[in-house]
């Protein structure tokens, strides 16, 4: 779904033709409703906002991501759920790559409640603010553990208070589970 305008604006000075893309506002019904072609889309504010498809090595990734996770659940109760939509509050619906519960699994369809970790793949086409916006809308949703994988730089950070930063593993106290660049990208 593209429900875009394209508005045909005459500056005066110049008297050439400009297209300016406009976005058209739909309802949170509309946005929940609606199946997209690739990956399926964010919606802010009444704007349904698109998600880069992931090429080889993000889809890799996120592949490994899961299966860790699975195995993991032998031992700990950890659900991951890759591509799972989230109700962060009214009008604002994100698309996680990876979103980690402990305990038990997500009953909702559209869950309202954090994950314990969200984990953030990039895509060769994603912009840095795009992606930084959304790891903080997690945060102050109150996900836990906000992680970013970046498998073209071979690079991982977690998010917090002060922002990005680089680490060499990711690391859950509570479980001791430690999670290396290794066995991830």
């Amino acid at each position: 779904m593209n429900d875009r305008a394209f508005v045909v604006i005459i500056p005066p000075a110049r008297g050439t033709l400009e297209l300016v893309a406009t976005q058209t506002q739909v309802s949170v019904e509309e946005y929940l409703r609606t199946s997209f072609t690739g990956a399926d889309c964010d919606f802010v504010d009444g704007e349904i906002v698109e998600r880069n498809v992931g090429g080889n090595r993000h889809s890799t990734t996120q592949g490994r991501l899961i299966e860790f996770f699975y195995d993991l659940r032998k031992s700990h109760p950890f659900y991951a759920r890759p591509e799972l939509r989230f109700k962060l509050h009214e009008g604002r619906f994100r698309v996680a790559d990876v979103a980690v519960f402990e305990g038990e699994p997500p009953v909702a369809e559209v869950p309202s409640t954090p994950p314990l970790i969200v984990i953030e793949i990039v895509s060769r086409d994603d912009r840095y603010t795009e992606i930084v916006e959304k790891l903080d809308e997690y945060r102050a949703w109150g996900v836990q553990h906000v992680w970013l994988v970046d498998p073209y730089l071979r690079k991982i950070y977690t998010c917090g208070n002060s922002g990005l930063r680089e680490v060499s593993e990711f690391l859950l106290p509570p479980s001791g589970f430690r999670l290396t660049l290794d066995d991830i990208v």
